[in-house]
């Protein structure tokens, strides 16, 4: 009796599991240097700082400044090492990827609700030695 409760649970779990979350989707298209994809989670104007280049931009803008970067710096490996997503409204994470030319440290934040979540801050800086 007891197998079929653990199947019963771990079936009605696994949706929950297998759901990828707002920052797992950034984080995979990062990864893919896919900059019109991730500027489909971009408000309307969003907080743009690549290396010591700091602005506020609208989302055209900061589509082509993230293009220009990623043109630049090919992504090879994305990996995220800090993730705040326990508030619904609100998530933070933080990546390292490693691309041709080095690593770089992205910070991102999120916000919105569900599938509204909307890209508010966008940091690249390169990644510091240990």
């Amino acid at each position: 009796m007891k197998p079929r409760y653990t199947t019963l649970i771990l079936l009605l779990l696994m949706p929950a599991i297998t759901m990828a979350g707002p920052i797992d989707k950034v984080a995979e298209l990062i990864k893919q240097g896919n900059t019109h994809a991730i500027a489909q989670f971009f408000a309307a104007s969003l907080d743009v700082s690549i290396m010591d280049n700091a602005n506020v931009y609208s989302k055209q803008q900061a589509e082509l400044v993230l293009d220009k970067f990623f043109k630049e710096n090919k992504p090879q490996a994305v990996k995220i090492i800090h993730r705040v997503n326990s508030n619904s409204s609100y998530n933070y994470a933080v990546l390292t990827m490693l691309t041709d030319k080095g690593k770089y440290r992205i910070a991102f934040t999120l916000k919105g609700t569900g599938e509204a979540m909307q890209m508010i801050e966008l940091r690249i800086e390169t990644e510091k030695p240990n």
